[in-house]
């Protein structure tokens, strides 16, 4: 079976007060209700959703503290101290520099 969760005061509160902002001139008080029956279970929905996006990052970081615990635990080999390429730097950049500054160099020569 479905557990059945209590809604705080406070979200069925936040609904009914959206639902009497969003009212139409002519609409009942039973359609209002419905409507702030569907914007509380919207409230309930987002709020279970962060929570577990939020459980879902903890877990990551608990991984990552204990990998990161664990390879400061590990003894120390030369091997194992390998260096790593982070960031690779392009040559493309320096290429163009040095384009732009030969055609300014031929560009003064040719103009004098």
């Amino acid at each position: 079976m479905a557990k059945k969760l209590k809604v705080s005061d406070e979200v069925v509160a936040d609904a009914m007060q959206v639902a009497k902002a969003t009212q139409k001139p002519g609409q009942t008080k039973e359609q209002t209700k419905l409507i702030a029956q569907g914007i509380q279970k919207g409230i309930e929905e987002y709020k279970k959703r962060n929570k577990e996006k939020a459980r879902a990052l903890d877990k990551q970081k608990r991984k990552l503290n204990e990998k990161a615990s664990s390879l400061a635990a590990q003894p120390s080999d030369d091997s194992a101290l390998t260096p790593e390429v982070i960031y690779q730097q392009s040559k493309l950049p320096w290429a163009l520099l040095l384009l732009s500054w030969a055609g300014f160099i031929a560009y003064i020569y040719l103009a004098v």
